[in-house]
C-alpha cells in the first residue's frame, strides 16, 4: 500500500474559491466587503512574513484586509486600546492578533479582550467554551481545515476510532472536540501518553500536532489509517518536517498530508472562511 497524498494547496485553493464567491454576494448585499484586520506587535521575521500573507490573501478574495504593525514596545494598554477601537468598528469582521507576543504583553489577556464574534482565530474562551459544548462557533483555523482535508479524503468518522496527539488549545483540544462532534471516538494523547506507539496503532484516524519532528514512527500507522500531520518543525538539515516519519508511514497509511503542503495551506484558506462566517452572523446573513 503507497497512501495518496492529501494536496493541501489544491484543496485550499478550492477553498479560496468559495470564500472568494461568498465575499461577493456579501459585498453585493450588504454594500461592503467583509473586513479582516491584523494586529502584529513587533518584527519577529515568522510573523511579518504570515501577517503579510494574510492581507494578501484577504485581498485576493475581495476582502478589506488591513494589517497594523505596532512597534515591539507597545505596552499592553496600548493593544487592548487598539483592539476595543476595533471590537466597535462595524466595518471589521474578524480581528486576528499574531502570535507570539512581545514579553512585557500577556497573551491571555490579549486573546480575551477581542469581541467573540470578531475572533476569527477562534482562541476565545466563548468560542471554546461554545466549541466543547457542540454549539455554533468560530473554530479555530488549523483543526477546521483538518476537518475540511478528511472530509476531501472521503473519511467516515462516525463510529471511527480518532487519535490526536497533542493537547495545545490551539490545535490539538479544538481538533478533538471537532472530531467528537463528527461522532468518532476520540484519544486525545500527548509526549506524556505510556506506550504513545501502541495508542497510534488503534487510530483510524491520526492527526500528528505534537511539535516534534517525526515523533509519530511508520510502525505506529495503522494500516489504512489517514493521517494528518499538523507539525511544522526544522530537521537537521533546516528542512521542513512534520511530526510523522512521512516515507515510512505512507507505506502504511490510505492517505496522509505532505510537510508543506498539506495542512499549512489550509489554515489561511480557513481564517478567510471564518471572516465570512463571521460577517454574515454579524448582519444576520446566516
Amino acid at each position: 500500500m503507497t497512501a495518496q497524498i492529501l494536496d493541501g494547496k489544491a484543496i485550499a485553493q478550492k477553498v479560496r474559491l468559495e470564500v472568494r464567491e461568498g465575499v461577493a454576494r456579501f459585498s453585493a448585499a450588504h454594500g461592503r466587503p467583509p473586513g479582516l484586520d491584523v494586529l502584529l506587535v513587533g518584527e519577529d521575521p515568522a510573523s511579518v512574513i504570515y501577517t503579510r500573507n494574510k492581507e494578501k490573501a484577504s485581498h485576493e478574495v475581495g476582502m478589506r484586509g488591513r494589517l497594523h504593525r505596532l512597534s515591539a514596545d507597545t505596552t499592553e494598554e496600548e493593544l487592548l486600546g487598539k483592539i476595543a477601537a476595533l471590537n466597535t468598528d462595524p466595518s471589521v469582521d474578524g480581528i486576528l492578533v499574531q502570535l507570539p507576543l512581545p514579553k512585557q504583553i500577556r497573551e491571555a489577556r490579549v486573546l480575551d479582550a477581542v469581541d467573540p464574534a470578531k475572533d476569527v482565530d477562534g482562541f476565545h474562551p466563548v468560542n471554546a467554551g461554545l466549541l466543547a459544548t457542540g454549539r455554533p462557533a468560530l473554530v479555530p483555523c488549523t483543526p477546521k481545515g483538518s476537518m475540511r482535508l478528511l472530509a476531501e479524503a472521503g473519511a467516515h468518522l462516525a463510529g471511527a476510532r480518532a487519535v490526536v496527539v497533542g493537547r495545545s488549545n490551539i490545535v490539538g483540544k479544538p481538533m478533538a472536540q471537532l472530531l467528537l462532534a463528527a461522532h468518532a471516538t476520540v484519544t486525545l494523547a500527548h509526549s506524556r501518553t505510556r506506550d504513545l506507539g501502541a495508542v497510534c496503532r488503534e487510530a483510524d484516524i491520526l492527526v500528528a500536532a505534537v511539535g516534534r519532528t517525526r515523533l509519530i514512527q511508520g510502525d505506529w500507522i495503522k494500516d489504512g489509517a489517514i493521517v494528518i500531520d499538523v507539525g511544522m518543525n526544522r530537521d537537521d538539515d533546516g528542512k521542513l518536517a512534520g511530526d510523522v516519519d512521512f516515507d515510512a508511514a505512507r507505506s502504511r497509511a490510505s492517505w496522509i498530508t505532505p510537510v508543506p503542503g498539506g495542512v499549512g495551506p489550509m489554515t489561511i484558506a480557513t481564517l478567510l472562511e471564518n471572516t465570512l462566517h463571521a460577517a454574515r452572523a454579524r448582519v444576520g446573513d446566516g
